[in-house]
């Protein structure tokens, strides 16, 4: 990485604070600090950019990232990768790309390109089975890497990126945005800090409805399904607010089609799919995660979000879409506006300072992983990069290396759709047995099917 130094900036009112009189307040006598760039690339432009990303990157294109560390930081979208460029097209047209332009790079070769611009770090977040080669491509290229949910589809992937990024010297991450969200980190406060004892099982349900299979996902929706695509934030809450000292031990799953594709088909509408745990003291904590993108367009809640776990001495309930918000409003409600929006995740305001902005967890631990790449970059001496690396990389809640219990969940679930779309249902996959370390068992054979050889 060019680690290049640009204009002074420290302390001095941002463009959005100079039209409210914000300046005024300012003393004249600052002392300023020279800002770092961070230049970053996009893979994918979709849905996912459009409510978290482009916000954040609109921000910080204005106002730096600033920590004692590492002093003022830029954050700069210097390119974007998709197959046609259509919708990042679109978007430079706009008064906002015109403002905050960056280069569009389409085609076969688009991500090649993006990584030979000069970006130092790129988020990932097409369609789940393109992560691999994307993050693949730009590990190799030395660069820092944030990928969406879920990280990779096999613990082979994820071993493979791993290994890359250990031997670039690069941060490969994952978003999982809803372990910020402030219901869930209260749950893992509590459970921490011993208030909430011993997780028995739990039920975690996230609908979705018909216009995001049929419409905004119908691109890439061929022989997928939303469990892979949500299930996997229940997964990481679970596995990260009650781990690490517990064992994964046995997947199933089952699930409904017919409605985005045919009954007899690999494409599933709906997904129900259990996950068990094994304590230190041999108690199992069993959770079963239900989703589905064919809810009614109409549905109130358009997505519809809840989670109860079960402890020994208490039970946490949370549901999402009810967090105190109803609203309706004539020709606008559930079409343009939601019934029970959930602002937690993403909103736009007017602050009572004048300023509109945009916030919310799904755009926080965005800024989370910037803040980590400029800590690495610009955080200290160079000779110290390899030890800011190291603390980086030990961080549970987003690194790659911990994703691997997820991970070996989303294998073995395609694996056991995939036997029920060919007319075996009711597969099991153990953990970590003494045949491997994900392996598939049909009703009535005696023959497993290793999937993943080495320990998960």
């Amino acid at each position: 990485m060019q680690l290049m130094l640009t204009t002074a900036f420290l302390f001095q009112p941002s463009r959005k604070a100079l039209t409210h009189g914000y300046d005024s307040l300012m003393p004249t006598n600052i002392v300023t600090l020279p800002v770092r760039p961070l230049h970053c690339g996009m893979v994918g432009f979709g849905m996912i950019f459009d409510e978290t990303y482009r916000p954040f990157f609109e921000l910080r294109a204005d106002e730096p990232l600033f920590s004692q560390s590492t002093g003022p930081v830029s954050i700069r979208l210097a390119g974007v990768a998709t197959r046609t460029g259509s919708r990042a097209a679109k978007y430079l047209a706009s008064s906002a790309g015109q403002r905050w332009p960056f280069s569009n790079f389409a085609g076969t070769d688009a991500i090649d390109r993006l990584l030979a611009s000069g970006v130092d770090a790129v988020c990932v977040a097409t369609p789940d089975d393109r992560h691999f080669s994307a993050a693949r491509a730009a590990i190799l290229a030395g660069k820092h890497v944030l990928i969406e949910k879920p990280s990779v589809l096999t613990l082979t992937e994820l071993d493979e990126l791993a290994r890359l990024a250990a031997e670039r010297a690069v941060l490969a991450k994952v978003v999982y945005h809803k372990l910020a969200d402030p219901d869930h980190k209260k749950l893992r406060t509590l459970y921490q800090d011993g208030v909430l004892k011993h997780v028995n099982n739990g039920y975690c349900s996230l609908l979705e409805p018909k216009s995001i299979s049929g419409g905004q996902f119908a691109e890439w929706i061929s022989g997928r399904n939303p469990a892979t695509y949500v299930a996997v934030h229940y997964l990481k809450l679970i596995d990260f607010t009650f781990g690490p000292n517990w064992a994964l031990d046995r997947i199933s799953a089952t699930g409904q089609r017919g409605l985005v594709g045919p009954t007899d088909g690999p494409t599933w509408d709906s997904v129900q799919l259990q996950v068990v745990y094994r304590h230190p003291d041999g108690r199992e904590a069993a959770f079963d995660i239900h989703t589905s993108w064919v809810t009614p367009d109409n549905f109130p809640g358009y997505v519809e979000q809840e989670v109860q776990f079960r402890f020994d001495n208490a039970v946490w309930n949370a549901h999402q879409r009810k967090r105190g918000v109803e609203l309706t409003v004539e020709n606008r409600t559930p079409s343009e506006l939601k019934y029970t929006p959930n602002y937690h995740y993403n909103g736009t305001f007017l602050e009572p300072w004048g300023e509109r902005s945009q916030r919310g967890y799904g755009i926080e631990i965005i800024e989370r992983f910037f803040k980590e790449v400029a800590f690495v970059e610009y955080g200290g001496p160079t000779e110290g990069r390899v030890e800011r690396l190291a603390q980086m990389r030990a961080l549970a809640y987003n690194d790659i290396t911990t994703d691997r219990n997820c991970v070996a969940i989303v294998q073995a679930l395609e694996a056991i759709l995939a036997r029920a779309a060919a007319g075996v249902p009711g597969c099991v996959v153990k953990v970590n047995t003494g045949a491997g370390g994900l392996v598939l068992y049909e009703p009535g054979n005696a023959t497993p099917l290793v999937l993943y050889n080495g320990r998960v």
